[in-house]
This record gives structure tokens, C-alpha cells and sequence, in this order.
């Protein structure tokens, strides 16, 4: 979850992936939309099944011994082999870095997937949606700075990047309109000014500190 009191390293690229991923279903669900759980239980069944089968292989095999399992052994051993491939190609060709997938009360559906590329600290965001009397679905591809809704210390800042989310899929801005329209042509400018002012209100606390700090050292050094 995207704890706006929390803090990452902003030199780690998965940290920040991992944390804007985070914060789009807590974004969608709070607009009321129905977050489908499909991909993630099906990833679930892959990877319990193949556990299992491990699993059942021990016992009959610390049970029975080998010679009289060990055909049993060789039939675990190719369905375990077929689960993991089974696993890997859902991982990789259906879910394809989705990490939401959900329908609005009005049925507009929605489906949001994430990458980035190694060294480089932008987020791209694939976002297909679909509208009950639409034909046909939309994709619609962006790429935007982390920097965007981190501050320089770590802090993820929400507003501006639900911003960019209602700003770029019709589908959320309806649900939001505020932040779709504070995404369009003047989004950036508030995004920059959002980051600046919360960056500004730390430096202020910080030099507030150390200054409370240094008078009750002068304070203590009157006393002695």
C-alpha cells in the first residue's frame, strides 16, 4: 500500500515501481470500481498446485521409499514441470505486468499494466479501457518521471499522480472529474508545484528543528 508517511529509496527503480503500482488499485477502489481478481488467483492456483504435488512426492517418498514410488515420482516430476511452464507463460504473456484490472459502477471496464526499463526512472503505464456502448476497447500508452510524485526524500505524493491517472483515461476522470480536469493541458504545472511546496514545508520543519535544538543548547549551556 502507498503510505504517504512512508518513506523509499529513491535510487531503487523496483521500490518505486512497486509503490506506484500499489497506489493505483488503492486510487481505483476508492472511486468505487470492482477490482477483478482473476489473473492474481489463477497465478495463486499455478503456483499452490506445483507446492502441492512437491509436497505429495515427499510424503509417499518418506513413507513408502523410492523403489515403490518412483513411478509415481517421474508422473509428479513432468506435472510439476508442466505447472511451472504453465505459470511462467501466464506471468508472462497474460498477465504482462497488469496490476489492475476492474469494472466502474456505470460498467466501464479497465485494465492498467506497468513497466520500466532498467537504469531509467520512468513509468510507463498501459491503460485500455472499454465503455458498455463502445465496440471496441482503447489503449492509450504513457510514460512520466517518477520525480512526478516522489519527493527528494522518498515521500510518495498521491495527488499528483491520481492526476495524471484521471487525466489520461477517460474512464477514471469520470469517476473523478476534479483531478481529470486538474490532469489535462495545467496538470504538470500542478504536479510541479505540488512536489516543490511539500519539499518546502520539510526543508521548513527541518531548519525549525535545528533551531529549537540550538536555543535549548544555549539554553542548557546558561544554566551550567
Amino acid at each position: 500500500m502507498a503510505d504517504p508517511n512512508a518513506k523509499i529509496t529513491v535510487h531503487s527503480l523496483s521500490d518505486l515501481k512497486n509503490t506506484s503500482d500499489d497506489a493505483i488499485p488503492n486510487y481505483l477502489n476508492s472511486l468505487s470500481f470492482k477490482q477483478s481478481h482473476t489473473l492474481c488467483d489463477v497465478r495463486l492456483a499455478l503456483g499452490y498446485s506445483a507446492f502441492a504435488i512437491c509436497a505429495a512426492c515427499f510424503c509417499w517418498d518418506y513413507k513408502l521409499g523410492f523403489d515403490d514410488t518412483k513411478y509415481y515420482s517421474a508422473a509428479a516430476v513432468a506435472l510439476y514441470t508442466l505447472l511451472n511452464g504453465a505459470l511462467t507463460l501466464w506471468v508472462w504473456l497474460v498477465e504482462g505486468g497488469t496490476v489492475y484490472v476492474g469494472t466502474s459502477k456505470v460498467g466501464d471496464k479497465i485494465a492498467i499494466s506497468t513497466s520500466t526499463k532498467k537504469h531509467t526512472p520512468t513509468y510507463t503505464l498501459t491503460i485500455t479501457y472499454q465503455s458498455p456502448t463502445s465496440p471496441a476497447a482503447t489503449t492509450t500508452t504513457l510514460s512520466r518521471p517518477f520525480a512526478d510524485w516522489f519527493d527528494s526524500a522518498g515521500h510518495f505524493v498521491a495527488l499528483p499522480f491520481q492526476q495524471m491517472l484521471a487525466g489520461a483515461a477517460p474512464v477514471i476522470g469520470k469517476a473523478d472529474p476534479g483531478r481529470a480536469s486538474a490532469g489535462g493541458a495545467g496538470g504538470k504545472q500542478v504536479e510541479v508545484e505540488v512536489a516543490a511546496l511539500r519539499e518546502t514545508v520539510e526543508e521548513a520543519v527541518r531548519a525549525s528543528g535545528s533551531a529549537v535544538g540550538g536555543e535549548g543548547a544555549r539554553g542548557r549551556r546558561k544554566k551550567a
